[in-house]
């Protein structure tokens, strides 16, 4: 392999000079011809075979000195400017090849680099800088995964051992299933709601453009709920606008409206309020999930977008951390906004704004 590597510089370095040899020889010939002429015409001097025969060889002495100079020359340029600035980025990308996603090239003087590659080394140090980015979020993503995946297969596995224990009463034995089920029922809304997320964010997501009516899906969303705000006693109050429809997609729109009014009763307790609304003018639909629950910090609402991430860890059990970073990322899908106002002990309002068209 070096032996091939010294003969491929050898070759380019010949093939090198035979180009300025060429150019070099071409040049000096042709002026030292236009010299000759015109001193041999102002000094009515003839020239002979000999005179042309001496020059002539001083002339290809001069373009093999000149084309040697011009090869060393070029050389070292090459050396200090193009194979260095290649050398500088094969070297990083050989470390990110290994992982090193934290390593930067550091741009050296603009005269000892070929300016074109001052742009790359800029992009590469970009791209670096975004897989890094990348590297972290999955590394947390992995440890917040299985970090949530031990507490449900935990309560698992000890009401396991605790139904297998001799002399346990039917009661005991109904109580322990119960917790089983609701942790496995945990750990499958976790795993799907990973796999939805995880679609959404890694995957283009073309968002379906069909009209359908919104009032009708919010009621049906609200109605889903019925259950749970029967069994809370809280009191509903809806102003949803009639016959409001949207060029979109329902499915992927149902997200939002699910988990923004899951995580409503959720926070809500016995005989609080919850309140659903939608008004819409010509070019946007506007829904306003708002309850009468615990409310949040302004601390804590600067995160409720990332995953994993539970402000209120007294209803930590009911939750993943997963429905709200869905929720935004569908929201950024269909293009549309999302705000919230909360308050500690007042309860919280998500706001919801869709282009209609």
């Amino acid at each position: 392999m070096k032996k091939n590597s010294t003969l491929d510089r050898i070759l380019k370095g010949t093939y090198r000079f035979l180009c300025f040899f060429a150019i070099v020889a071409f040049v000096v010939t042709c002026s030292t011809m236009l010299f000759l002429k015109v001193f041999s015409s102002a000094s009515n001097v003839e020239l002979t075979n000999e005179n042309i025969s001496a020059a002539a060889k001083i002339t290809f002495i001069n373009a093999i000195f000149l084309s040697a100079i011009f090869t060393v020359i070029d050389a070292i340029r090459r050396k200090l400017t193009t194979e260095r600035s290649a050398k500088y980025i094969s070297d990083a990308a050989g470390k990110m090849v290994k992982g090193n996603f934290e390593y930067r090239i550091e741009l050296p003087s603009k005269f000892a680099i070929d300016e074109s590659y001052i742009e790359i080394i800029d992009c590469f140090n970009r791209m670096a800088e975004e897989l890094e980015g990348v590297e972290t979020l999955r590394s947390d993503f992995i440890s917040n995964v299985s970090h949530e995946m031990k507490t449900p297969l935990a309560v698992i596995k000890n009401y396991c051992r605790l139904l297998d224990t001799e002399g346990i009463d039917e009661e005991k034995k109904q109580e322990y299933v119960k917790c089983i089920a609701e942790s496995a029922q945990k750990l499958s809304d976790m795993i799907t709601n990973i796999l939805k997320l995880n679609k959404f964010e890694n995957q283009q997501i073309y968002p379906k453009s069909e009209e359908y009516d919104l009032s009708e899906q919010l009621r049906e969303s609200l109605i889903a709920f019925e259950n749970v705000w029967e069994q809370k006693e809280i009191e509903i109050e809806a102003d949803i606008e009639d016959d409001v429809t949207v060029n979109g997609d329902s499915e992927l729109l149902s997200h939002i409206w699910n988990n923004l009014l899951s995580n409503a009763f959720k926070f809500t307790d016995t005989g609080g309020k919850v309140s659903l609304s939608l008004s819409a003018t010509e070019h946007h639909a506007t829904v306003t999930v708002r309850d009468t629950g615990c409310g949040m910090s302004a601390d804590i609402g600067a995160h409720i977008f990332e995953k994993f991430y539970q402000g209120d860890t007294s209803h930590a059990t009911q939750g993943n951390g997963l429905g709200l970073a869905l929720v935004k990322r569908v929201v950024d899908i269909v293009g549309g906004e999302i705000n919230v106002e909360s308050a500690l002990g007042e309860g919280t309002a998500f706001t919801v704004r869709i282009r209609r068209q």
